[in-house]
Formats: C-alpha cells, structure tokens, sequence
C-alpha cells in the first residue's frame, strides 16, 4: 500500500536567483505531528507566485521518493556532490512525499484516499527556473522534462488532517489523461 513518509511546508522567502532577488517557498521544510489540511493546502504552507502554484486545483504537491537517486546522482554528475549531504525530503518543492506511487501509475481525477482526508489529482508539476536553482544546476528542469519525474499537484477533496507514516489508498477517477501523458503534453517544448 502507498504510504506518505514525508510531509514539507514553508513561507514564502527572497532568495538570490541569477543576481535577482525573487520570492519563492520551494524551500520546503519537514513538520513533525499531525498537519491539518485545508481547502488551499498545508496548514502553514505558502506559495509565493499564485499564478503558478497554489489555489484550489494546486493546492498540495506530492513527488514520489523513488526519484531521489536521480537527483542525486544529477547534481553528483553536475559536480554538486561534495555540498548533497542527502537531498532530504521537501527538496523538488513538494508538501508530500510518497512512496509507492509513480507518476504512471497516476491519471488526473484520481483521488488519494487517506484516513482523514481525501486528495485528487489535478496536474502534472511544470518545472521552472526556481527549481534550477534549488537543484544547483541549470538543467534540472530539463532533465525533469526528459525523465518525466515530475509528480503532481492535488486539490483538496475532503479536508483533514495528515501525519507521516499514514498509507492511502488510489480510489480510481475517469482515467482519461494520465500524468506522463499530461507532461508530455506541456513539457514538449524541453523535450526538443
């Protein structure tokens, strides 16, 4: 059974970006204990640009811990190894980490059932900018976009809360777009 190992959250801060100073919150820490969930996200959890993350169809982000190894031997080949003491969790950006649940196993309208609330899927994640210069290196977005390791935006269903170690279950929407084929769609022009 899929099971959520890691819960992140963070306010929206300015950090130096190619000698701008830009407000963002990809900077996810971890929470300990139960984390109410509310209609827009985390409780505590912001979003600096709306216009791209955050509201109702992107109100949690969730990323399958499987692709940490990715990431980190990227920023190894990227010469970002002697400062990745273990890439922990929260570092793509995401509120929730999972393990158990790839993007292909996943098709917008699902809903990830937990014990006390209920998330559907809505989008795939679009890489930008902001994520380059927290992985380090300038072509992580690409390299998202060629991997398909993108994970993928929920809204909230049913509010609640959530606690690491909880297991969910996928209770199965229309199964009409799938994530990978979702981001395909948008990532087409980094794929060329």
């Amino acid at each position: 059974m899929p099971q959520l190992i890691g819960i992140q959250i963070a306010s929206a801060r300015r950090v130096k970006i190619n000698a701008r100073a830009v407000l963002t919150a990809i900077h996810k820490q971890p929470t300990a204990g139960a984390v109410p969930v509310l209609p827009l996200g985390l409780m505590g959890d912001e979003q600096a640009d709306l216009s791209v993350h955050g509201g109702l169809d992107k109100a949690v982000y969730a990323y399958p811990s499987e692709h940490y190894p990715l990431w980190r031997a990227a920023r190894e080949s990227a010469g970002l190894a002697a400062i990745d003491d273990a890439l922990p969790w929260g570092s793509m950006g995401e509120n929730l980490t999972l393990s158990g649940l790839l993007e292909r196993e996943v098709w917008v309208g699902d809903v990830l059932q937990f014990a006390h609330c209920a998330l559907r899927v809505t989008l795939p994640r679009e890489p930008c900018y902001k994520f380059n210069a927290a992985m380090g290196f300038n072509t992580a977005a690409k390299t998202m976009a060629q991997q398909g390791c993108c994970g993928f935006y929920l809204a909230v269903q049913q509010p609640g809360h959530l606690q690491a170690g909880d297991t969910f279950e996928v209770i199965p929407g229309k199964r009409g777009l799938s994530i990978p084929e979702s981001f395909r769609a948008k990532m087409f022009k980094h794929l060329r």
